[in-house]
């Protein structure tokens, strides 16, 4: 690690459990049963109760790209402040540079069409969203349900699929090397085809969030 903002490969594979996928173009990990199943549950009853549309950045005019609800989660609520705390043991990243905790709630037929974490550099969206706080650098995201069926992440470029599973972790490093967007990360959140599927997600900015 090289600053507040960052989480690094040797720091992330220090600590117990965490499993990296064998990819020269891009850092990506899980951790298996890093929420348990009660942690899962109250965070699934927060979602449901507020979720609300999705909306993306740089819309591409397909209203069908992203189809799920989300929803904002209050740090004042105590299940999200542990996990928060928890995000921050695990990534080693200075909470101060973490986005707000985001839940995501699929439906049947719904589904996140290939996009990337980051936003495009030199877009209205870029500077409307970084000009403060600047690029986000690592997505931390963790299951929080067993899927009937559908629902995978799949990491096209690097054809990896990582199926749901309650309290799995998925992180990953949005950006190469040089700091600039990483296009291997590029990952589809598939179609639910039967049940629901609840993920909750962290981001993280290379300076303080504000």
């Amino acid at each position: 690690m090289d600053g507040p903002g960052e989480s690094s490969a040797a720091h992330l594979l220090s600590l117990p459990g965490v499993q990296r996928f064998p990819s020269s173009r891009l850092d990506l990990f899980i951790v298996k049963d890093f929420l348990s199943a009660p942690e899962c549950e109250e965070l699934v009853a927060l979602i449901e109760a507020e979720h609300r549309p999705s909306t993306i950045a740089d819309f591409t005019g397909d209203d069908a790209f992203r189809t799920s609800s989300t929803c904002d989660l209050s740090a004042q609520v105590p299940a999200v402040a542990d996990l928060a705390a928890k995000l921050a043991r695990l990534s080693g990243i200075d909470p101060a540079h973490a986005e707000p905790l985001q839940g995501q709630r699929y439906e049947v037929g719904q589904q996140f069409k290939a996009h990337t974490d980051t936003f495009e550099p030199g877009t209205a969206d870029y500077q409307r969203y970084c000009s403060a706080s600047g690029q986000r650098t690592w997505t931390f995201m963790v299951y929080l349900n067993e899927v009937d069926a559908g629902g995978a992440t799949r990491f096209r470029e690097i054809d990896k699929l990582i199926q749901p599973e309650r309290g799995k972790l998925v992180a990953w490093n949005n950006r190469k090397p040089d700091r600039q967007p990483n296009p291997a990360t590029l990952h589809h959140a598939m179609k639910v085809r039967r049940g629901r599927k609840y993920v909750i997600t962290q981001w993280y900015r290379e300076r303080p969030w504000v």
